[in-house]
């Protein structure tokens, strides 16, 4: 009887201890569960652009190029074609327009930007951000405390992104009688800023009605440079997300629009230059493009 009665209470023991073993590993599993997590913006990591590399141009020979010719285009942001490249025009986590990857490879020192489209001078990042109005600068205004004297402050400067409205490029078209086709090289990339001057004297994002219109090219980039920071920043097309390209894919397949402004020729000319502008230099530009298109079949004729 006795030895019945301590087999009852050793199972009593053994079983109380494996409960309050099991309770505890769920105290533990729901310690473990409440703690901090690092958010995310995605259900996945995207590595797929950011590791992507450059894809590689063909080898190109002079003795295989039997014509070629430099090109000069002006992509302006405001056409629905390339409103992937103009925005976001404020700084987004995880969203870039052109014009800010192309900021960022010149900061980071990966891109260098330079003076004109020929690579003799270089810009430094302070003038880059002096060009877009980032820098600070003093200006007089009304004390509030004594009124009808002047006083000087520092304005704080900020980069707006939405005056960063056109791109010019410079590329060079070649037949290629190796590979047998009409191709392209694009040489050189420049952001340009379109504005007015304001009442304050800071400048403000103008019209297409404005006299007072101002072009200004802030640097040109080595483009064949460049392909390694754009390959690298995601161009949001804002349809299928998950199919979203790099800047680099943009410029190699070509998804902008633009218009030809100038040709290489003997004086060295714009199309605007040599024309009256408005539908004169939009019928040029095109016949400059129809040109090389019926060049490329002349070669194919026997």
């Amino acid at each position: 009887m006795k030895k019945i009665l301590f087999f009852n209470m050793l199972l009593m023991f053994f079983f109380s201890y494996v409960s309050l073993a099991q309770e505890q590993d769920v105290e533990t599993e729901e310690e473990e569960q409440w703690e901090p997590m690092v958010p995310k913006t995605d259900i996945f990591d995207k590595k797929i652009v950011e590791e992507k590399k450059p894809i590689e141009y063909a080898e190109i020979k002079e003795e295989d190029v039997l014509w070629s010719q430099f090109i000069w285009r002006i992509v302006d942001c405001r056409e629905k074609l390339n409103f992937h490249i103009y925005y976001p025009t404020e700084d987004i986590l995880n969203k870039k327009s052109l014009a800010q990857a192309l900021i960022d490879g010149v900061r980071s020192g990966k891109v260098q930007a330079y003076g004109d489209e020929n690579f003799t001078t270089k810009v430094t990042l302070t003038k880059v951000m002096e060009r877009l109005g980032a820098a600070d600068r003093e200006i007089e205004e009304e004390s509030m405390d004594a009124p009808g004297e002047m006083i000087k402050r520092t304005q704080k400067g900020f980069v707006n992104w939405r005056l960063v409205r056109e791109f010019k490029i410079k590329e060079k078209w070649f037949f290629d009688k190796k590979h047998s086709k009409l191709d392209v090289r694009i040489i050189a990339i420049c952001p340009v800023k379109v504005f007015k001057k304001g009442p304050s004297g800071n400048d403000v994002e103008a019209t297409g009605n404005d006299t007072d219109l101002v072009r200004e090219e802030l640097f040109w980039v080595y483009f064949p440079e460049a392909r390694r920071v754009l390959a690298n920043t995601t161009c949001h097309t804002g349809k299928n997300q998950q199919a979203n390209i790099s800047f680099d894919d943009v410029f190699f397949k070509r998804y902008f629009s633009s218009r030809i402004v100038q040709a290489a020729n003997v004086n060295d000319l714009t199309i605007s230059e040599y024309t009256r502008g408005g539908l004169e230099a939009i019928l040029e530009s095109e016949r400059i493009k129809y040109e090389m298109l019926k060049l490329e079949s002349d070669f194919w004729s026997y």
